[in-house]
């Protein structure tokens, strides 16, 4: 079998569930694992290079472009042409995390490919290791049972992280603030709220199964911000180092004494794959250290 990966997410999991040879074609920002940088790239973006410096320019653009209606990605057709595709991963989700599915199924149209199209959209983390299970069905035999014990695996981990924050008296819920964005400052949604009940925690801001959402540094003010105990700086496609640097620039708007924390979102955050079990694990770490020790440095770096 022949397979594009149109989702770093769907890349990721098409190697864990063995699939990684099949796969032919990716897009620009699939880079776990390390293999996946030498298959063609088929989908890039359209917004300026160097601009992924500035939350705040990033924001201006999407908003601008999405409001115009015009795509943030390109899906090279002449790429995607000599690939001879079976099979094509892509997602219905978020039009800001990859090429519109109606690009997809026009793309092929106008190539005259006859490969099927799997669209998966999970929005909470239960959704999301069943998407596991979905896509290696569609990758074949041998990766459906591969799922299959991955998942397995994951929820094992995940059981593990519940069960050491109420081990004893049970351990109250931490309330956490956890933003998508810094500037502006955005809710998180879909899996993330999730992740945070997983590891002990509250959502203060965001709810599971729905949109991030845009707010205000006054309305956080306001409520969320002076409700939480911890705060967590997770900007959407930002790895470790970057994120901390955001989270420096928001010490200011965090309430005095609660701790602030930056993760690496683009690893463990943003992509619905298996890594966002380590994320569960890190964010344990961060909300109930006592229980399960602190977070792995490669994953979550306090800032204050």
């Amino acid at each position: 079998m022949r397979i594009v990966s149109l989702l770093p997410s769907a890349t990721e999991i098409l190697f864990a569930v063995g699939a990684g040879d099949d796969v032919v074609g990716v897009t620009f920002e699939c880079d776990h694992p390390p293999e996946a940088r030498t298959r063609r790239i088929v989908s890039t973006s359209t917004l300026p290079e160097g601009v992924r410096t500035s939350p705040a320019e990033i924001d201006r653009l999407v908003s601008a472009r999405m409001a115009a209606g015009e795509d943030l990605y390109h899906l090279d057709r002449g790429a995607l042409a000599g690939l001879d595709a079976d099979l094509v991963v892509t997602q219905d989700l978020c039009a800001v995390c990859a090429v519109d599915v109606g690009t997809v199924h026009d793309a092929l149209e106008y190539l005259a490919c006859h490969a099927d199209v799997l669209t998966v959209d999970p929005q909470t983390l239960p959704e999301v290791l069943t998407s596991l299970v979905t896509i290696g069905a569609a990758a074949g035999a041998g990766s459906r049972e591969r799922a299959g014990r991955l998942v397995a695996e994951l929820s094992a981990r995940l059981d593990a992280v519940r069960a050491a924050v109420v081990r004893g008296p049970r351990v109250p819920a931490v309330p956490a603030l956890v933003l998508e964005w810094t500037d502006p400052p955005f809710a998180p949604g879909h899996w993330v709220p999730d992740m945070v009940e997983a590891a002990g925690g509250r959502c203060v801001l965001g709810r599971s199964g729905e949109r991030s959402f845009r707010t205000s540094w006054e309305d956080l003010a306001a409520g969320p911000a002076a409700e939480a105990e911890v705060v967590v700086c997770a900007p959407c496609g930002f790895g470790l180092d970057e994120s901390a640097r955001l989270a420096a620039e928001i010490a200011d708007r965090v309430p005095a004494g609660v701790p602030l924390w930056a993760v690496d979102a683009n690893a463990s955050f943003a992509r619905p794959g298996p890594r966002l079990v380590d994320g569960v694990e890190a964010l344990a770490g961060i909300l109930h250290p006592g229980a399960v020790g602190a977070p792995a440095p490669s994953l979550a770096r306090r800032i204050r």
